[in-house]
């Protein structure tokens, strides 16, 4: 696949950021392959770049978190800064450390605020990491999170959404516990915030459904490859409604939040509704559902559904996304890594890839940028 342009990072610069005093890396678009002994600081560095688009970045951290730590206290202040390149072109982004209060975190776009709306839709982005390996086999609320992750790459206005829906369904939430404790409740406002979770949850619904369909399709088309093909479902209320009729699925759903006000206070939470969607998957050449493949075979199936989605973006939007791996390479056979080579050559994205050692990453071979790393340090190669 040939796409028209990638989202890339040119130039990374690190102020005491975790382990990195001060950092200034010089990069080309082709992907880069970090490597060093463990605790050297890999994660650490793609974590500063998934701080570059929209969310809390791979790890979750809070702003006070990363500052680098000396003598156990923290560096005053951090920041990262990037000159990228995006479907608008060349653009500088920076997060760090708000001046005004060091405990939150700002971010900048050509040096004003940016939203997580314009992040998503400048600097796309797909993360693996070490934590996901069994996702599909925890928590229901883990496999969401990596969905709508995807989602949002795709979907720029999904986290505005999710955020707007969450909001509501918290305030109608203290509004219930009021009235469940005998206190009364103006059941306008009860509508009004209702209305909005109807309002926000079905397009945050609607954002999945399109983005599993998309996914699903690029699956289906993929030859045979070293990842195996997955078929997935989402299950959820809301979804259903959306099967059924699109046009009626809002008003359906602020009908069944209305109807259930009094098991949810009993409850102390929403029992219906997109926060409980399920992401089903199985394992199409078995036939097995994912939660019972192997270890290995469920990494496989999950390094395959975020190639799949990196390669549906850059085919529709035009701009491969960029996509960070860490530690990938270091539990797959040389096929797989080979695969994954070639799978990221063919999207045309700048992924970023860590590794304990160089010769994970021979399958590459030219077509990427090595990063030696040690001790907070990161020199890229020739």
């Amino acid at each position: 696949m040939t796409v028209a342009s990638r989202a890339a990072v040119t130039r990374l610069k690190l102020t005491g950021f975790r382990n990195y005093a001060s950092l200034d890396l010089t990069l080309d678009m082709r992907p880069v392959c970090l490597f060093g002994p463990n605790g050297a600081g890999k994660t650490n560095l793609v974590e500063a770049v998934s701080f570059l688009g929209p969310g809390r970045g791979l790890r979750a951290a809070g702003a006070d978190a990363v500052r680098q730590r000396r003598d156990g206290e923290g560096a005053p202040v951090w920041a990262v800064h990037a000159e990228a390149e995006t479907a608008d072109g060349p653009v500088t982004l920076a997060t760090g450390s708000d001046p005004d209060n060091p405990a939150r975190r700002r971010t900048r776009l050509e040096g004003a605020a940016a939203t997580q709306t314009a992040l998503a839709r400048l600097f796309p982005m797909i993360w693996l990491t070490p934590r996901e390996d069994r996702l599909w086999a925890g928590p229901r609320g883990d496999r969401m999170r990596f969905f709508d992750r995807l989602v949002l790459a795709g979907e720029p206005d999904h986290a505005r959404q999710a955020s707007a829906y969450e909001k509501a369904m918290r305030e109608r939430q203290r509004l219930l516990d009021r009235m469940d404790e005998g206190m009364a409740v103006d059941p306008a406002w009860l509508d009004a915030l209702e209305a909005e979770m109807a309002s926000s949850g079905t397009a945050m619904a609607m954002a999945r459904k399109a983005a599993l369909s998309a996914l699903q399709g690029e699956i289906d088309a993929r030859p045979p490859s070293a990842f195996p093909k997955a078929d997935l479902a989402l299950e959820g209320l809301l979804e259903g409604f959306l099967d059924e009729s699109e046009t009626e699925a809002e008003a359906r759903f602020a009908e069944r939040l209305k109807s259930t006000r009094r098991k949810d206070a009993a409850a102390g939470r929403a029992l219906s509704g997109p926060h409980r969607t399920e992401l089903l998957a199985r394992h199409r050449e078995k036939d097995q559902v994912a939660a019972d493949c192997s270890t290995g075979e469920q990494k496989a199936l999950l390094l395959g559904l975020a190639l799949a989605q990196g390669s549906a973006l850059a085919r529709e939007r035009g701009t491969a996304p960029v996509m960070i791996f860490d530690e990938a390479c270091a539990h797959l056979d040389a096929d797989r890594r080979e695969g994954l080579a070639d799978a990221i050559t063919a999207i045309g994205c700048q992924a970023w890839l860590t590794g304990v050692e160089k010769g994970l990453f021979t399958a590459f071979g030219a077509r990427v940028q090595y990063v030696s790393v040690e001790a907070g340090r990161a020199v890229c190669e020739g």
